[in-house]
């Protein structure tokens, strides 16, 4: 007979909603002064976004937070969260491990509380009653934080031959079951690669593991050439955009299961998905022979496929009745977060500032076209609270800061915050500018992200402006002038970081400054991917 705590356990289990350790207070759904119980679970990242002490603005996340407060430990369990109206000044502190953040204001709070469930195993039966229903237990108790979207390239292949696919269509089954795929974790998409590449169903089309696992099991074998490369091309484009169920913010994989060798190049599938910041992983399951290798077109292909030739990405199975030995693994590595760099790219992972001439010269028509160009410049990123940031600053002789890179966690404030700077008119004084945006800018370090600072100017500059661009550029910001009108070229190139020509810029007109745009977006990137 079950010990009465072993049964409370269990209820609390069944009835409490489990989160990952990503998800945030926002994601629950709350209404005002409403609460509910969540299961964290264990082995929380201590590096979480955590703003706030006792009271946490809702874009924490609620483990963090829970750990940050002492409501649960780092073996995670059961945490009640309170919404509450959103307030101004959220206030940072190190606690139990996490160190949370400032954050000016948010549009919503929530606080914290223990549950008052008894969730301790005091005896020795209730641990073999539970020892006895782990299976029962595994899949609502033991969730990680893997919050992955991931689309699997099957191989259907007349290569792999249907028995084989049917052993590759079980392994599958099996590595969705350790990744724990559901609505608040790993969503998964399917593609076969075939002559054609086949959509076998969206990140969003199954999200319940029961029916997730039914319609691997339905997949029917198309049989053709093995056209990996098509099928990887076809998932970056087609199937991580949100109307298909891709999640903002979510890490993207594409996992390759390859039996033998593909039939077609993989260069430009593999390069457009490292641009696009999906992680490529490949699985090759009987690598071929030393006979066969002379029939293999790309005899490198696995290097080209992956995400990054670091080991991490990439596994070699001898056979598919072997397959199921290496789920695990695989399981880990697709869940090491830290280690899914391509996840990171120029587009998510930068903090960005504007350094704007509001000087007399420039004037109010042409400063209107100048904050235009921003925000179109804006829009190529993807701002959120654990995305890119943007900031920005307005200078003549004196120095505002506009805002800063923490106070706008999505692109439609930034973009309207953009839109209401007025124009302040007066000298040009740039190189104290940098100084004044170095304080105010990127003087909170962040081992999240890469530093850019784009410099907007119309005329020579009252003061020196190499020192201060060489400060900036030891303490690692990346700097890149734009020149309009009489912005002198000296000035500009003693701005601007290496290699100067592709991070200076200059056009006669302020209309001309459009034309900068997808140049300047190369120059962030390029400088990005060297250094990451």
């Amino acid at each position: 007979m079950c010990h009465v705590s072993y049964v409370s356990y269990v209820l609390h289990v069944i009835w409490t909603q489990a989160v990952s350790c990503q998800t945030r207070a926002a994601d629950l759904s709350l209404d005002q002064d409403q609460d509910r119980t969540v299961l964290c679970p264990p082995d929380c990242p201590q590096r979480v976004s955590v703003f706030g002490t006792k009271v946490y603005a809702s874009v924490s996340s609620v483990c963090g937070a829970a750990i940050h407060s002492g409501v649960v430990g780092l073996s995670g369990g059961p945490v009640v969260v309170k919404k509450l109206p959103g307030r101004q000044n959220y206030l940072k502190s190190y606690s139990n491990g996490v160190q949370s953040q400032h954050l000016p204001r948010w549009t919503s709070s929530f606080s914290l509380a223990r549950t008052s469930e008894p969730l301790e195993l005091s005896s020795q039966s209730s641990t073999t009653a539970l020892a006895a229903e782990e299976p029962a237990l595994t899949l609502v108790s033991s969730l990680s934080d893997c919050q992955l979207d991931v689309v699997v390239v099957l191989d259907g292949s007349e290569n792999i031959g249907r028995r084989r696919f049917n052993l590759q269509k079980n392994f599958v089954v099996r590595l969705a079951s350790f990744l724990k795929v559901g609505p608040s974790g790993p969503h998964l998409a399917m593609v076969q690669a075939s002559g054609a590449p086949k959509t076998e169903f969206l990140l969003n089309n199954f999200t319940q593991p029961k029916d997730l696992l039914y319609a691997i099991k339905e997949v029917s074998y198309n049989g053709g050439d093995t056209n990996t490369g098509r099928a990887i091309l076809h998932a970056v484009e087609s199937l991580f955009s949100p109307e298909r169920g891709g999640r903002r913010g979510h890490p993207r994989a594409v996992l390759v299961l390859v039996d033998g060798w593909p039939s077609d190049d993989l260069d430009q599938a593999s390069v457009l998905a490292r641009e696009s910041g999906i992680n490529v992983f490949l699985v090759s399951v009987a690598k071929p022979s030393a006979d066969e290798l002379p029939m293999v077109p790309d005899k490198d292909f696995t290097r080209k496929a992956v995400c990054k030739d670091n080991g991490h990405f990439s596994f070699s199975i001898p056979n598919w009745f072997s397959a199921n030995k290496h789920v695990k693994t695989l399981t880990q590595r697709l869940c090491s977060l830290d280690n899914l760099i391509c996840s990171k790219t120029c587009y998510n992972f930068i903090n960005l500032g504007f350094l704007i001439d509001g000087s007399s010269s420039v004037g109010d028509s042409n400063f209107r076209i100048v904050l235009d160009f921003l925000a179109e410049l804006t829009q190529h990123f993807d701002i959120f609270d654990a995305g890119s940031r943007v900031g920005a600053v307005q200078f003549t002789y004196d120095q505002r800061l506009e805002f800063g890179l923490h106070d706008h966690m999505d692109k439609e404030q930034v973009l309207t915050a953009l839109k209401d700077i007025y124009y302040m008119s007066g000298g040009t004084a740039t190189g104290a500018a940098i100084e004044f945006a170095m304080h105010h800018l990127f003087s909170r370090r962040s081992t999240r992200g890469r530093d850019f600072l784009v410099v907007i100017t119309d005329g020579q500059s009252y003061d020196d402006v190499r020192a201060p661009a060489l400060v900036a550029q030891r303490q690692g910001v990346t700097m890149l002038a734009v020149g309009v009108a009489w912005a002198p070229m000296e000035d500009l190139r003693d701005m601007a970081s290496e290699p100067k020509d592709a991070h200076t810029f200059f056009s006669r007109e302020f209309t001309g400054l459009y034309e900068f745009i997808p140049k300047i977006i190369k120059a962030i990137c390029r400088q990005f991917n060297e250094h990451n």
